[in-house]
């Protein structure tokens, strides 16, 4: 059961809990700074302790001795709708999430919609975060690649602008996923491939877009038509909308989100075209789009929360002053359903 301290009885102390565990106070206090330097039963026998003592680290003297905040930003530069719609930021969020609950840094969350980016960017150069993880950067986000050089700073992502060398990112291959998709289609016969491709001021969309027309001109085909959307289901369902009254003729589509093919089978769908008899389907992201699309989507996985642990991982790294690894590549995998 765990003990909470009352109003009128001291706190428990490092030594409480050290006696508690068994262990030594120099070990309670490893377990507590989130060092790597316990043993997994030492780390056990601790965090049981604190939970049984209601032990509750003193922040406040911790980050007066180390002059550090123990908060870490992790910022979105997207609007709130789309944030709150996209199975991609919970799951990047989740992994974040799942790493620091065993570290001392807590999260905060920024979804920095507003218009001119340098507000984010002037809050967190104030000193009130040690650190911050950035998602989804466009090619109007400078402020965030010129923070790097002032805070320890890791991108979910390649950023578009030109970045210092030294940045630190964590990435899937985005042109490799995609030409590999692509190459899925051509296997299955499909010829004339269209594509809805991902905003082009984002590095994801450019390198996805890259992807698919590689793939193609290795084949010996002609590329079919392409749109572009912003990797939302709106987006997808525009874009297929413009893609059929262009009156090109495509068998295969390949779309740069699940999101936007989702929305892009319903409009085939409602237009009596048949998936995959008439025209096959597929995509980068597995998540519930992918999952709920009638028919099924086959697609490119990306493993999004462990990539959300892995970016954590890399900035409690780089505020510690540990080695890091500069980009870090994660691999995706195919995931085959029946739009194909």
């Amino acid at each position: 059961m765990t003990t909470r301290p009352s109003a009128d009885r001291a706190a428990p102390t490092l030594e409480a809990v050290a006696e508690r565990a068994g262990v030594s106070r120099s070990t309670v206090s490893r377990v507590v700074n989130g060092s790597p330097k316990v043993t997994d039963e030492a780390r056990a026998a601790v965090e049981r302790a604190i939970a049984e003592l209601g032990y509750a680290p003193n922040l406040a003297a911790r980050s007066l001795a180390s002059r550090r905040s123990h908060s870490i930003a992790l910022v979105i530069p997207e609007a709130t709708s789309r944030f709150f719609a996209d199975p991609y930021f919970a799951a990047i969020v989740e992994g974040v999430a799942d790493h620091l609950a065993r570290s001392p840094y807590t999260l905060t969350l920024l979804v920095a919609s507003e218009t001119d980016p340098g507000r984010t960017a002037r809050y967190l150069r104030g000193g009130g975060v040690d650190g911050a993880l950035i998602l989804s950067t466009h090619s109007d986000d400078r402020s965030y690649v010129e923070l790097a050089g002032h805070l320890p700073i890791v991108f979910s992502g390649r950023p578009t602008v030109a970045h210092d060398e030294n940045a630190v990112i964590v990435d899937i291959d985005n042109t490799s996923a995609a030409r590999t998709a692509t190459e899925y289609l051509i296997a299955h016969g499909r010829r004339r491939i269209a594509t809805i491709a991902g905003p082009q001021d984002m590095a994801a969309g450019i390198d996805r877009l890259a992807g698919w027309l590689d793939a193609i001109v290795s084949a010996g085909l002609d590329p079919g038509p392409i749109e572009v959307g912003d990797f939302t289901p709106e987006a997808g369902a525009a874009a297929l909308t413009r893609l059929l009254e262009r009156g090109e003729a495509f068998d295969g589509l390949f779309a740069a989100s699940a999101q936007m093919a989702n929305a892009a089978l319903v409009e085939l769908g409602r237009r009596g075209i048949a998936v995959p008899r008439d025209v096959s389907v597929i995509a980068i992201d597995n998540d519930r789009f992918a999952e709920e699309a009638q028919p099924p989507l086959t697609t490119m996985e990306q493993p999004t929360t462990e990539q959300g642990a892995k970016i954590a991982e890399m900035l409690v790294r780089l505020i510690e002053g540990r080695p890091v690894e500069r980009k870090t590549i994660m691999a995706t995998r195919l995931i085959e359903r029946a739009s194909v």
